[in-house]
């Protein structure tokens, strides 16, 4: 019997039967591929998640080493633990939800408690062993710090025994040499007024080695806004959300953002004339061969140019153009050529060499007084104050080559002026304004011979003083250099550079500090009452009166005489005071009120 099905039918059959099977059997393959495909994009998210939290990990380690760096690794903020806490309970909760899935069962109490302290003890592993490469990077850049310090300064010594001391006065010399110590530095001492260079220490960094001014520059950026108009003395700016200060306190605390604001206002062309005009970027004259002229810095604009105003970026100068700068200030304008004689029988035949008249007028140079006063009274550069005579001054501080950089420069006595001191140190010898103490040490050695019988302060409009709070907050001048210096930065580091002998000698701290009997004015010297010169930027020349002294009484008796004064004035009061032998320090001089002409 022979079948009724044909080739074509079954053909048919197989085809539909086929494609029916491929039908349903898309759904189950989609499915399960599904499957599979969250099974490893689950592994892949636990890899993503476990590699977040290596690199977290990775980055904290850095940050803590970063700290301990700069001596925060062992004194942890309240932020900073609670984030540490957090991140140690996250890791726990996480590790046991881990342990659950591999033993597809929940934890004991007892086997939680177990996996709990191994997570905190690795973790705290891990962080004592990051704290131990902190610390170990810490000491060996202190190493390498101490290592640069000291071949510095005996680089400065090398330096010092070869100078030309021809012409030079022996007892300037002495003092300056003295006053330096063992510190890497230089120090400039001439007259203002005729531009005889009394000595050089270090003669190789003060004629040929140019150095960051830092905040010195503000001089030049003061006189460039009194001379356009930018500045108006009586005005105030506003420097923060609490303070407006004057020029006066600008100075006196070397105010960085009162100095940037002028600066940008002024312009670049014009600062930089102004520059030049007071004798940047050039050479002086001294009669020394191989001298550096300095460098100018390029066209800025913005930030920049803000920087440059008060900070001196791109600047280069040395010693000597400091101190050619300061004396013409000192003499009223005059910018003179320093004059070295080179032999004993020359010392009397300098005349003063002018090399020009500056343009500037006198007026601005006096309204530039009493913020340098200030910062030697109250201010920036304290440890520069003599109680004997007003020395005015401009510190600087920054990071110049790599290094701290300290300058100090600066006159005295105000009236008749017969020195002018530049000190610029490097290294840690550069900082907490130690230029500012070998300058002070160096008038208060000096005073006999140099110095005023009558101790004269310049009066200053505004009547508030010297606070602490407020000069913690105006003074960003060593602020802004360590910002750039955090990460090098440690206090630990302190301790062990007093131990190396980077610390400022006894001596010069106490002297500088005001304690030293011999800087107190002898008994000699009678202050003696002179009528006020005018002036027209109306401020005037007067006793200083000083701050009311807070001393452990005294149980001696006291005659009336000292306490009532018949007919005198509280200005002779203090004056007497202040010329008495014995007695305590005497405190800094406050700005006094302003007298009407």
């Amino acid at each position: 019997m022979t079948s009724n099905t044909s080739p074509k039918a079954l053909r048919f059959s197989l085809i539909l039967f086929v494609l029916i099977t491929l039908v349903f059997s898309i759904p189950v393959l989609a499915k399960r591929k599904h499957s599979s495909g969250s099974r490893h994009a689950s592994r892949s998210d636990r890899g993503r998640k476990a590699s977040a939290r290596d690199r977290h990990s990775s980055r904290r380690g850095r940050s803590y080493a970063r700290n301990g760096r700069r001596s925060r690794g062992r004194h942890m903020t309240a932020r900073d633990v609670r984030r540490q806490r957090q991140l140690i309970a996250r890791e726990q909760s996480a590790s046991l939800k881990a342990l659950e899935r591999k033993l597809h069962r929940p934890l004991t109490k007892r086997e939680r408690a177990a996996e709990m302290r191994r997570v905190q003890s690795k973790y705290g592993r891990a962080l004592e062993a990051a704290r131990r490469r902190a610390e170990a990077a810490r000491q060996a850049a202190i190493a390498r710090q101490r290592a640069l310090e000291q071949a510095m300064r005996n680089e400065v010594q090398t330096l010092i025994a070869r100078d030309d001391t021809r012409g030079e006065d022996p007892e300037v010399r002495r003092v300056a040499v003295n006053a330096l110590g063992n510190h890497a530095g230089t120090v400039v001492v001439m007259d203002p007024m005729t531009g005889r260079v009394y000595s050089i220490v270090n003669q190789e960094w003060a004629l040929r080695r140019g150095f960051k001014p830092c905040s010195t520059i503000k001089l030049v950026t003061g006189l460039a806004g009194l001379s356009e108009k930018v500045i108006n003395p009586a005005d105030t700016a506003a420097v923060s959300e609490r303070y407006k200060i004057d020029l006066t306190e600008a100075l006196a605390y070397s105010n960085n953002t009162y100095f940037q604001q002028v600066g940008g206002r002024v312009g670049y062309d014009k600062m930089v004339g102004y520059a030049r005009e007071l004798g940047l970027g050039e050479k002086t004259g001294i009669n020394s061969p191989f001298e550096y002229p300095g460098r100018l810095p390029a066209e800025k604009s913005g930030f920049a140019l803000n920087r440059m105003s008060s900070h001196g970026d791109d600047f280069q100068v040395t010693a000597i153009q400091l101190a050619t700068l300061v004396s013409a200030m000192a003499n009223g304008g005059r910018l003179l050529e320093p004059q070295t004689p080179k032999s004993p029988q020359g010392q009397n035949k300098l005349a003063p060499i002018v090399r020009r008249q500056l343009t500037i007028e006198p007026d601005n140079f006096k309204r530039m007084v009493p913020g340098m006063v200030g910062a030697v009274n109250y201010g920036s550069g304290k440890r520069a104050y003599d109680p004997a005579q007003t020395v005015a001054g401009k510190t600087g501080t920054c990071i110049g080559d790599g290094s701290w950089l300290g300058l100090f420069t600066s006159y005295a006595p105000l009236v008749s002026p017969r020195l002018a001191v530049v000190v610029i140190a490097r290294g840690t010898d550069g900082r907490k304004h130690l230029p500012a103490a070998v300058a002070g040490q160096i008038y208060r050695d000096l005073n006999k011979r140099f110095g005023t019988p009558v101790n004269l302060q310049i009066a200053n409009t505004p009547p508030s003083a010297s606070d602490d709070a407020k000069a913690a907050a105006l003074n960003e001048e060593e602020k802004d250099a360590q910002e750039e210096e955090k990460a090098e930065e440690a206090k630990e580091a302190k301790e062990a550079d007093a131990a190396a002998g980077t610390e400022v000698p006894a001596d010069a701290d106490k002297s500088a500090s005001g304690d030293n009997k011999t800087a107190v004015a002898p008994a000699n010297r009678q202050p003696t009452q002179q009528p006020a010169p005018k002036n027209t930027v109306k401020r005037v020349l007067m006793p200083v009166e000083s701050r009311p002294v807070d001393v452990p009484k005294d149980d001696r008796p006291k005659p009336d005489a000292a306490t009532k004064t018949e007919g005198g004035t509280k200005t002779e009061a203090a004056t007497k005071t202040q010329a008495a032998p014995a007695g305590p320090a005497l405190q800094r001089p406050r700005r006094t009120q302003p007298i009407q002409p």
